[in-house]
């Protein structure tokens, strides 16, 4: 069903009207020259300017991706909220398989789409995007970032995004067993690309035992070629979830991961992982309390990427980031003790703080 525009109903509903909406604006993009259909999403810039990445993904649908677009920029604007960043929440995806249609003229085309938004919106690298395309897009936007660091940006921010999921899961780990380290502990890794290889080194460096598993082979043998030892690998995450004394769980891949076929057989105690929207739908969070999992929110723990691509805006400084990102820890630990005081998930909580800040923020 369309309504009179032609766009899907339910997805202006879900604009419009629900609870999953409130957005600012929604851009629709198209060069035909090039190829490119993109969906530019601005959830709110209570804070200041939108700022998320650029997914690049082969969606089954437009009206899937204009979904992902919405669901990512709302979630984007609570993790600047949580991050501290002066910084709303936008999100873009460009539709098609990366390896097949990315090209040049399409990334120039793509910025001038980002740029004719005034500032609105400042786009980085997600999921399908790289360093060297925010290189690209950047020749025709300057609000880019995640340039490399020839183009006088900061570079891959997975480093810092890895760095934080890690802060996350030792605050995890004290809230669950009083002890920060993750020593001993088993933690499984589903997705070792951009984000979970460096996740896993540092895992191994404070001592955990780790299980991982990539729907692309080549990923699983340079994580197993680079540790030889105190890492193996299962088939797939379904096999992971079900992994016998597994503590921890760290899904980072791509969103969804927690929905009502895989949270009933986690074994892990806590879920901590880089993935965005790993809810799959609202009361899921509710189910992992009922089964004694402690969820980290994704978008708390993951923030070290967009601490790292905000701060290229004023210059970048690494050990700035860095420090920033460690905070992640402190914040975590916050929204546990604020879930506990209110009797919610940590997820709840997560909310309610980050929207307390954006309603601060308007009322200025």
């Amino acid at each position: 069903m369309t309504d009179v525009t032609g766009a899907p109903a339910d997805v202006l509903h879900t604009l419009f009207h629900s609870d999953q909406g409130g957005h600012e604006q929604v851009v629709l993009c198209q060069d035909r020259a090039s190829g490119l259909k993109a969906v530019i999403a601005l959830h709110s810039t209570a804070l200041g300017p939108a700022l998320g990445g650029t997914r690049f993904y082969p969606y089954a649908s437009e009206q899937e991706a204009v979904a992902d677009a919405l669901n990512l920029a709302r979630g984007m604007s609570y993790k600047n909220a949580l991050a501290g960043l002066d910084h709303g929440g936008g999100k873009a995806v460009i539709i098609g398989d990366p390896e097949q249609i990315k090209s040049e003229e399409l990334l120039l085309a793509y910025g001038r789409f980002v740029a004719s938004l005034g500032g609105r919106y400042v786009t980085a690298c997600d999921v399908g995007t790289y360093v060297a395309d925010m290189d690209v897009v950047a020749r025709e936007c300057r609000w880019t970032t995640g340039r490399s660091p020839e183009n006088g940006g900061a570079g891959d921010s997975s480093v810092l995004t890895a760095f934080g999921v890690f802060q996350g899961m030792r605050a995890s780990a004290q809230h669950m067993w009083g002890d920060p380290t993750l020593r001993g502990r088993k933690v499984g890794v589903s997705g070792v690309g951009k984000v979970g290889h460096h996740l896993v080194d540092h895992l191994r460096e404070d001592g955990a035992e780790v299980v991982i598993t990539d729907v692309r082979a080549d990923s699983v043998r340079r994580i197993l070629d680079r540790h030889p030892s105190g890492v193996t690998a299962v088939a797939d995450t379904e096999t992971l979830i079900r992994t016998e004394g597994l503590d921890i769980y760290a899904p980072c891949a791509l969103g969804g991961a927690l929905n009502d076929d895989t949270v009933p057989v986690i074994t892990a105690r806590i879920v901590c992982g880089a993935a965005n929207n790993q809810l799959a739908h609202p009361g899921v969070e509710k189910d992992l309390a009922d089964r004694g999992i402690l969820y980290a929110p994704d978008y708390v723990v993951n923030a070290g990427g967009v601490i790292q691509v905000a701060d290229e805006l004023q210059g970048f400084d690494f050990d700035r980031c860095k420090a920033k990102a460690t905070k992640i820890f402190d914040t975590t630990l916050a929204i546990f003790a604020r879930a506990k005081q209110d009797g919610i998930p940590p997820a709840a909580a997560a909310d309610r703080i980050a929207e307390q800040r954006m309603a601060e923020a308007r009322r200025r």
